[in-house]
């Protein structure tokens, strides 16, 4: 057994404890790689049966059209059940109000409780990874979430000997990161020998993109470019996929999965660190989403 095999392994291992073990799990999935990757492992878990437990995407309106045309896709083919939870409704009916800077992804918080409270759902999978962010390096595999959805580390339990304790009380649930233990590179090389498909922009495209605060940005209906920032056509890909306001892309010729491995084992940054401006808005950006219940 390799270093893939053994990660594929316990992350198998954990889907189906979650399955025996609670009532109505839900797998977050956006079309990223790494929920693509979570989708793949859950077919694997329980074939020939079919996944038994559904999809549930927070949509911010501000997704790249090639993810959300290859999310609707996916979810087709492998005859999956997907819930959206549309971030527009809730600023539609005033639970929620736009921020100045045009972001949404904060605003992911309420819709994704409020969803998780409706449907019941007791376990959450998230493709979270310790290697993207200081925030997710203290995660548990089995992260349990007060009746609010936030996260208290003295809460936390410990996990040893690959044993899982899911107990919740009433109202509480459980966030569930089965590939905590994956590196970036690790999910590239799975993707390699499983074959798995993802959106395009992963790979290497010219787009029209401009600058600010280092990275390039995409137009969209989020906005574009302000004062004297300028449209550029730039070859480049994206090493991970969120809102459109604050995701940027990297320059890249990167085209096949081997380049992309390749420029992955040269990098010195995490894809969160060097594409996420959400990540940049404070020191402690992910623990604060995470205390108020989003990751």
């Amino acid at each position: 057994m390799d270093a893939l095999d053994a990660l594929e392994s316990e992350a198998i291992h954990i889907f189906r404890e979650v399955a025996g073990e609670f009532d109505r799990p839900v797998i977050l999935f956006s079309g990223g790689k790494d929920s693509t990757l979570l989708v793949h492992l859950a077919v694997k878990a329980f074939a020939p049966a079919p996944v038994p437990f559904p999809l549930l995407h927070v949509d911010t309106g501000h997704n790249y059209a090639e993810v959300i045309e290859f999310r609707d896709r996916i979810v087709e083919r492998l005859g999956l059940r997907l819930e959206v939870a549309h971030v527009q409704e809730w600023i539609d009916d005033g639970r929620l109000a736009e921020r100045p800077d045009g972001t949404r992804n904060p605003l992911q918080t309420v819709p994704l409780l409020d969803s998780i409270a409706e449907l019941c759902h007791d376990a959450v999978f998230g493709g979270g990874r310790r290697d993207e962010e200081r925030a997710r390096a203290k995660e548990r595999i089995m992260s349990l979430r007060d009746g609010f959805g936030r996260w208290d580390p003295r809460s936390q339990r410990p996990e040893l000997w690959n044993l899982y304790n899911g107990r919740h009380a009433p109202g509480e649930h459980v966030r569930v990161f089965p590939i905590s233990n994956w590196t970036e590179l690790d999910v590239w090389r799975y993707i390699r020998r499983e074959r798995i498909e993802l959106p395009s922009i992963y790979y290497s495209h010219e787009r029209e993109v401009f600058r600010r605060d280092g990275m390039w940005l995409a137009e969209g209906p989020w906005g574009g470019p302000r004062g004297a920032e300028a449209v550029e056509r730039r070859t480049v890909r994206y090493r991970t996929v969120g809102d459109g306001s604050c995701t940027g892309a990297v320059e890249s010729t990167a085209s096949t999965l081997d380049e992309i491995i390749a420029e992955v084992t040269a990098s010195r940054l995490t894809e969160r660190g060097a594409t996420r401006a959400d990540d940049r808005m404070s020191e402690a950006a992910m623990e604060d989403r995470k205390r108020e219940g989003y990751f």
